[in-house]
């Protein structure tokens, strides 16, 4: 395999051009290459400035979790951090957990956020949301938002073997003013099994008028535990804005 490295998004769109394969810290499809056959080219970005950002409001789709820092929003921070081992978020990309991996570790951070996407074709680079960035599964320039109020974070320990562990986020955004004044909304989002919900809601002083709201969108088909955690993790965050 010819693993091509190159240092700009023009050199790298080329590479897509003469069908190099997008690949990150290899971490998931390493084992399926040893069985299957390697590509004859692979192209990674970790090369590609614009893909190796870390930023308060951007990420780079090359970067390596481990360093995925407080830099970024407590929310995402936290799900970048508790992802496998050490040695693991050493070597995984965060394009690659959120679009090669059916785990998507980083995704319900980066919903909360209501972070946009910015992928690379072989003729075009262009923003798109999450959902069209799961469903076509580009390769992942980068992740843009903006700075939330507040955000919180939880990964409920799961079963060896079992599942994958439910995770939680929720932020609260200032909408629309980058003063931090304009109307509120709640943006929560829940990882069940391998499925993911996102939801959002006007923020409320009053935290069981929120809680009622999110009750009545598709969350309350949830099992049980996976309410009380949500509700757990809403309550925080609402509290930590110091309105509630």
């Amino acid at each position: 395999m010819q693993l091509r490295l190159p240092s700009s998004i023009s050199d790298a769109q080329r590479c897509l051009a003469e069908g190099a394969i997008p690949i990150g810290g290899a971490t998931l499809v390493w084992a399926a290459w040893q069985r299957d056959g390697f590509p004859e080219k692979a192209v990674s970005l970790r090369h590609v400035p614009e893909a190796n950002v870390v930023g308060s409001e951007e990420l780079g789709g090359a970067v390596l979790l481990h360093r995925v820092d407080a830099t970024v929003p407590e929310v995402l921070h936290r799900a970048a951090s508790g992802i496998g081992t050490g040695a693991v978020r050493r070597t995984a990309t965060v394009g690659g957990n959120i679009v090669g991996s059916t785990l998507r570790c980083l995704l319900p951070a980066a919903l909360v956020l209501d972070a946009r996407a910015t992928v690379l074709e072989p003729g075009n680079v262009y923003d798109t949301d999450l959902g069209e960035l799961v469903a076509k599964r580009p390769l992942l320039l980068g992740l843009r938002w903006r700075t939330p109020l507040v955000s919180g974070y939880r990964k409920v320990e799961g079963d060896a073997g079992g599942p994958p562990p439910l995770v939680v986020a929720a932020a609260v955004h200032a909408d629309g003013d980058s003063d931090g004044n304009g109307p509120r909304q709640l943006r929560v989002a829940v990882r069940e099994g391998y499925e993911v919900l996102s939801e959002s809601t006007p923020f409320d002083r009053d935290a069981d008028q929120v809680l009622h709201a999110l009750e009545r969108t598709d969350l309350a088909a949830l099992p049980a535990a996976a309410r009380e955690h949500l509700r757990a993790q809403v309550t925080d965050v609402l509290v930590r804005t110091g309105e509630v």
